[in-house]
């Protein structure tokens, strides 16, 4: 996994960088990292071959950095936007949401996350601890089935992830994406085993539950 920061690397180097990163970001919006030679990402850069195997060791470890770029750009919105959320439940919704606005409002970047997706749905990945807290937390409160302790972050990454290609792919109205949104948080908040249907709606649209 490639988790090197501009801070880490000499001026020169940062910006060489910096440029193969762009040129990725460009050409995956148009297809995905195997059908990218090389030789087109380093033209893309404006920088020589050599300087590409200088940071990264093949083509999946630049995908897989490009992914980590925006997955924290996005994990950022997601904490920001739960900031003094403390119901598991709408933790889980609102991160859902967050994702689903993302890709409403970014499709091309939200288009490289998808397509250039590494290993970042693995349950012990740093970039999904908040998720496997939330999915721990839920659980912990016995709101969950008990198939969700080990593959419930897989399920719900797999649903934002699919839910973020449907809003990319298919021409919607606000309201009918506002209606998809919630439709798939319904779904997957029921998926994970809840059965608090009051619960549920209230997470869906957005609202707070009364506390208990």
């Amino acid at each position: 996994m490639e988790m090197t920061t501009q801070s880490e690397l000499s001026p020169r180097a940062a910006r060489t960088r910096a440029a193969l990163i762009a040129a990725g970001f460009d050409l995956l919006v148009e297809r995905s990292i195997d059908a990218i030679p090389i030789d087109d990402l380093v033209a893309r850069a404006g920088v020589a071959k050599g300087s590409f195997f200088n940071h990264f060791t093949d083509k999946q470890a630049f995908a897989e950095a490009i992914a980590i770029e925006v997955r924290l750009e996005l994990e950022d919105q997601v904490g920001r936007a739960n900031a003094g959320v403390t119901d598991p439940v709408e933790r889980l919704a609102g991160g859902m949401r967050v994702g689903a606005e993302f890709a409403l409002r970014d499709p091309k970047r939200a288009t490289v996350l998808l397509r250039s997706h590494g290993t970042s749905t693995a349950r012990a990945h740093p970039l999904n601890r908040g998720l496997l807290e939330d999915i721990d937390a839920a659980s912990y409160q016995g709101l969950l089935r008990s198939e969700a302790r080990e593959a419930g972050v897989l399920y719900w990454l797999g649903l934002c992830q699919a839910l973020m290609a449907n809003l990319i792919e298919r021409p919607m109205t606000r309201a009918e994406a506002d209606h998809r949104i919630s439709d798939m948080i319904v779904l997957g908040l029921s998926g994970l085993g809840i059965t608090d249907g009051a619960r549920i709606a209230l997470a869906a649209t957005g609202r707070v539950a009364p506390r208990r």
